[in-house]
């Protein structure tokens, strides 16, 4: 088809589009040589984020709905049969059939190994083609998973547009893609782009081969220190949404980085960083957030909201959520059946940590304690062997071993030191901590605060006398 044609279609599309809607065997009339109605659907598909159109399941094309997303979401219970087969696919075009025995499956074993122990070292990652798959098989579903709780939540807060322009930085084998393509409607339009320089983009581009009606998929293999992010926005405006997952803790100067990227974001924007729960990755992200709200032009939207007016948290705050295991994929329980079907090889867990940023000033919790009612974590010194009334977030699930008080990470945004929650008599006046999701605000009346001078910590002593309720 030449520029010529193109031109045309988009002309009349323009034209006709909020007067009814657009069918190819109309618009193929107008178009000078009247090429073949086909030409002209795949012109407007093609065209389709520019014009702000969507593909009817009738073949015409009407407007893209204005306003926010709005979808159910009650979980992920497992990753997606079709994703999972298109993966052993791919494993099976690059190694044969019987991919998880042999050497190829030695190799994939050996490998993935081999990154989970650099990662724990916190050594350098190459993710050359056996890494991108040993990846995919060990991460794909949990990172899938992990996306989808923590999007679910901007949806149901009214934060994705249903005109939807999405940066992926680091977008590996395509967790948070996947994951996001199968929350949007049909009516919804995508104009998704991904930041991914190494041999992960291989496996992502294959499983976003076809990505369905009304999403436009743009991978660029550049590194995220050196993508032309000015060019890009200036060619199809700021985005919605920007996305670091578990990409952090690989970048040199990741503060800088996720600076930059905000300035590609719109201004009603948001902008979600994603690091797995364990202790290096989920503080390397608390540094990055502090670095970029508290010092820089964002506002942490959750789930560390800063509840006191100019404080900001100093605290360590190893600060993560966890949801239910998901079950295991046919490629996991391949690969790990043909190593000894130990459960090396399985990976159920969804367990995470991550930071919403905005621009606009906008938080998950919209309140202002009172210095009348309230104590700020900031002045714990303070009142430390005092009762007294705090607002806190629940920042974690019942860190305790078993057989002992019930323990929990909280936060106001004003903490120097960790505080938590130690219930020593539990009831039903102080259920609602145990209740809570994570990020859930509470109300804490009378609690006991002393010093934990083995943790370094404060204890937040929820006993007899203490009410907690939850806020939101």
């Amino acid at each position: 088809m030449n520029a010529e044609t193109r031109q045309q279609v988009r002309e009349n599309a323009q034209y006709l589009r909020n007067v009814r809607p657009l069918d190819p065997e109309e618009i193929h009339e107008y178009v000078e040589g009247r090429p073949h109605p086909a030409v002209v659907r795949q012109i407007l598909r093609e065209e389709a984020v520019e014009l702000g159109i969507v593909e009817r399941d009738d073949g015409t094309f009407v407007p893209a709905p204005e306003g926010a997303l709005s979808v159910p979401f009650h979980g992920v219970e497992r990753f997606p049969d079709e994703y999972d087969e298109r993966l052993d696919e791919i494993l099976a075009e690059a190694y044969g059939d019987d991919w998880a025995r042999g050497e190829s499956g030695d190799r994939l074993r050996e490998r993935i190994r081999a990154f989970k122990e650099q990662y724990l070292r916190q050594d350098e990652v190459k993710y050359d083609e056996l890494t991108a798959h040993g990846y995919a098989i060990y991460h794909l579903p949990g990172y899938y998973a992990t996306a989808q709780y923590v999007l679910g939540d901007l949806i149901a807060d009214g934060l994705l547009p249903n005109q939807l322009r999405v940066l992926d930085v680091g977008a590996g084998v395509g967790g948070p893609a996947l994951a996001l393509l199968d929350l949007l409607p049909d009516d919804a339009l995508l104009d998704y782009h991904a930041v991914e320089p190494s041999a992960a983009a291989d496996v992502l581009a294959e499983l976003l081969e076809d990505p369905g009606a009304n999403v436009s998929v743009t991978v660029h293999r550049e590194r995220a220190e050196e993508f032309d992010l000015d060019g890009v926005v200036a060619g199809g405006g700021p985005f919605d949404l920007v996305l670091f997952s578990n990409v952090l803790n690989e970048l040199g100067d990741p503060s800088a980085v996720v600076e930059r990227y905000l300035g590609g974001l719109a201004d009603d924007g948001t902008l979600v960083a994603l690091e797995p729960a364990d202790r290096n990755t989920a503080l390397g992200l608390r540094e990055v957030e502090r670095a970029v709200a508290d010092d820089g032009p964002a506002t942490v939207y959750a789930p560390t909201v800063r509840l006191w007016p100019h404080q900001s948290p100093t605290s360590e705050s190893w600060s993560f959520d966890r949801k239910p295991d998901i079950e295991v994929t046919p490629t996991q329980r391949r690969l790990d059946a043909a190593g000894g079907d130990d459960g090396e090889f399985v990976n159920v867990d969804v367990q995470y940590a991550y930071s919403v940023l905005r621009l606009d000033g906008g938080r998950a919790i919209e309140m202002t304690p009172d210095r009348g009612t309230h104590a700020p974590m900031a002045d714990a010194e303070s009142y430390v062997t005092d009762r007294v009334n705090l607002v806190a977030i629940k920042l974690s699930h019942d860190l305790s071993e078993e057989g002992s008080n019930s323990l929990y990470l909280l936060g106001d945004g004003s903490q120097q030191v960790d505080h938590f929650a130690v219930v020593t008599d539990p009831s039903l006046l102080n259920d609602d901590l145990r209740q809570a999701d994570y990020g859930d605000l509470l109300s804490i009346q009378n609690a006991l605060v002393l010093w934990n001078d083995d943790e370094e910590a404060y204890n937040v002593v929820v006993d007899g006398e203490t009410t907690v309720d939850r806020a939101r």
